[in-house]
């Protein structure tokens, strides 16, 4: 009886999540990121011919090209990673094709990595780091030297009061905020709890001190933080992105930030990914940006590939995944 043939898209996953596959059960192959760091288009779709199984991250763009590629053998698609806005979910579901990711696993490591952004961009940790390479700290202490904007007795504001957004409110409610904000179509149980308050977009956006981007990326949030959006913002507001880079308009974000429209930007996305080294948000000193490094903590990357691949044996072998996308 011939074995599934799953196709992981690189080769430096965790171990433990390779192990899985790895086995008499699968026949399992990986792209060499040693030769090539992230495959190809091209490559993707001669790799994924006859393949029961995908394994990938949201960096690979799994569309209706590559799902047809593949063709009736695919049962199932893995992603490493709780956002699924890189694969044709409309495909996958015309197909039968079973979706795995990983939500809730990262909720905890990307909220903190959120928090780290907002304090390593308010108190300006980037720019007084960098000063001290370049020979410019010549004053042992100055009154206002390197001074930035305080948490304590601040109002936060979070668009996109889900799993992380909520988590972020938690761990900043810890410096003694005064107002923790969140917009959505109805308040939240959660939100209550913590003392949030449930507000419209329009004041969200007027009243936060810091703005932090939680949401997921949409048709209805592709480009919503434009020009328009940071125009309503207080001109000392802390702009925090950890979400998707597609829900803001970058040129106009490098306008705010050079405009005084907002005091400074702190990034976790942005589009493209990896930002080319000469991008002008990259030579802006307000703007904190950072490579993707929401679910970069040890345990958690492994937790999330131990979870696609168990999401791919469950989907092979007629099992309950531990996390379906409902599609």
């Amino acid at each position: 009886m011939t074995k599934p043939k799953v196709f992981m898209t690189r080769n430096d996953w965790p171990k433990e999540c390779i192990d899985l596959l790895q086995n008499d059960q699968f026949e399992l192959e990986m792209w060499d990121t040693g030769k090539s760091k992230e495959i190809t288009k091209n490559d993707l779709l001669k790799k994924v011919v006859g393949v029961s199984g995908i394994f990938c991250s949201s960096s690979i763009r799994i569309d209706k090209d590559v799902i047809e590629a593949a063709g009736p053998s695919l049962k199932v698609v893995g992603t490493f990673s709780v956002g699924v806005d890189h694969i044709d979910l409309a495909s996958l579901k015309a197909k039968g094709i079973r979706l795995g990711y990983t939500p809730g696993v990262l909720t905890e490591a990307t909220a903190e990595l959120t928090v780290a952004l907002l304090l390593a961009t308010s108190r300006r940790l980037f720019e007084a780091n960098q000063a001290i390479r370049d020979g410019e700290w010549t004053s042992a202490w100055a009154p206002l030297q390197w001074c930035g904007p305080a948490l304590q007795g601040s109002t936060v504001g979070v668009y996109g009061f889900g799993r992380i957004g909520q988590s972020v409110a938690r761990k900043l409610k810890a410096f003694e905020v005064s107002r923790i904000l969140y917009s959505s179509s109805a308040e939240k149980p959660e939100g209550k709890e913590m003392g949030a308050e449930c507000t419209s977009f329009e004041t969200l956006l007027r009243e936060s001190d810091f703005l932090i981007v939680t949401c997921a990326l949409t048709d209805q949030t592709r480009g919503l933080f434009n020009k328009e959006k940071f125009a309503m913002m207080k001109p000392t507001a802390i702009f925090v992105n950890s979400s998707r880079g597609g829900v803001v308009d970058q040129e106009a974000l490098q306008e705010a930030l050079l405009t005084g429209k907002i005091r400074g930007a702190g990034l976790d996305v942005m589009t493209p990914e990896p930002l080319p080294k000469d991008h002008p948000l990259l030579s802006i000193k307000n703007c904190v940006i950072v490579p993707h490094l929401g679910s970069t903590t040890i345990e958690t990357r492994v937790q999330m590939g131990v979870t696609t691949s168990k999401n791919i044996i469950a989907a092979l072998t007629g099992g309950n995944m531990p996390a379906e996308y409902p599609l």
